[in-house]
């Protein structure tokens, strides 16, 4: 049994993302770490009593997901047996450095907050993302070239996240919904992630990963990928300037998933908040067992179906 592990990005994040993991003893620190970070605010409690735009603010964001994704990883690392890749989706493959040992999960944390920060101080106010169905990539280049705007994720069934100015991903949504069997929604995010927009911030990124102690390699029962192009990390500083160029780069986020199948995957666990991977996974290969952490009731039933065959 082979599993691929998928660490989740921003969007989805919601009151009850720390339900399964709040009470485990082996994540107690990675909140005590993330309590610090949110300006002693329990991330817990956090998430239940701030608004959903508080929530989607995009430092807060960010430290939230890669650590849904972090502690979930502590509380199930007994139940995960055998080979396993892990790839993370945007911010979320901060967190799979972490999960799959090449980057302490504290520092991790510490790393994420770092790399909100300097994407905030590059973003031009008033940018964001939009995601659109249903539309060939040619088709959705040709808009972005007349929109001025770029492609930031190519997911699997002609999916794709843009971004760019507000006004301008406003202008391509209004052209887009004048086409049959497109779908076309706007992303609580804050900044035009995964798009040269953000050049300044992968440039300042690569000097603090450069200064980051890597465990490489790690165990080798684990791959992980990376998100700019689906291949796995070889060596520890071709994936540390490919980790800091995805902040400006297209996440090839479709390359991922067929690596993960590629790596001999047939069970995967999306660690969440959401369900938006697994449901990718879904889609585009139906054969394959997949589930979100957020389905399960408990820890326990999480570690059973983990451990099952």
């Amino acid at each position: 049994m082979t599993f691929a592990i998928l660490c989740s990005g921003q969007g989805r994040q919601h009151s009850n993302m720390f339900a399964l993991t709040a009470d485990a003893p082996e994540a107690s620190g990675l909140f005590s770490r993330g309590a610090f970070l949110l300006g002693g605010r329990d991330p817990r409690e956090l998430v239940k009593t701030e608004s959903p735009e508080g929530l989607h603010q995009n430092r807060v964001g960010q430290i939230l997901c890669a650590l849904q994704a972090l502690a979930a990883a502590a509380a199930l690392r007994c139940s995960i047996h055998g080979r396993f890749i892990v790839a993370g989706y945007s911010v979320g493959e901060m967190a799979a450095w972490g999960v799959a040992g090449l980057i302490e999960a504290h520092m991790v944390l510490d790393l994420v907050r770092q790399r909100a920060d300097a994407m905030d101080a590059a973003s031009p106010r008033d940018d964001g993302l939009l995601f659109v169905r249903g539309l060939s990539q040619l088709s959705v280049c040709a808009l972005c070239a007349r929109h001025d705007v770029a492609i930031a994720i190519i997911n699997p069934g002609d999916a794709f996240v843009l971004g760019g100015r507000l006004s301008a991903l406003r202008s391509l949504s209004d052209e887009v919904k004048g086409m049959s069997g497109t779908r076309v929604v706007d992303l609580p995010i804050e900044v035009a992630s995964h798009t040269p927009r953000l050049a300044m911030a992968s440039a300042e990124f690569r000097k603090i990963l450069r200064a980051t102690p890597v465990a490489f390699p790690s165990d080798l029962r684990t791959r992980l990928l990376s998100g700019i192009d689906g291949a796995p990390v070889l060596d520890a500083q071709t994936g540390k300037d490919k980790l800091a160029d995805q902040i400006s780069q297209t996440l090839h986020w479709a390359e991922c998933l067929q690596g993960c199948i590629e790596g001999g995957a047939n069970k995967f666990l999306e660690l969440g908040p959401g369900s938006a991977l697994s449901d990718m996974v879904a889609g585009a290969y139906p054969g394959v067992s997949t589930r979100s952490l957020d389905e399960f009731k408990t820890l326990q039933g999480a570690r059973a179906w983990l451990s099952s065959t």
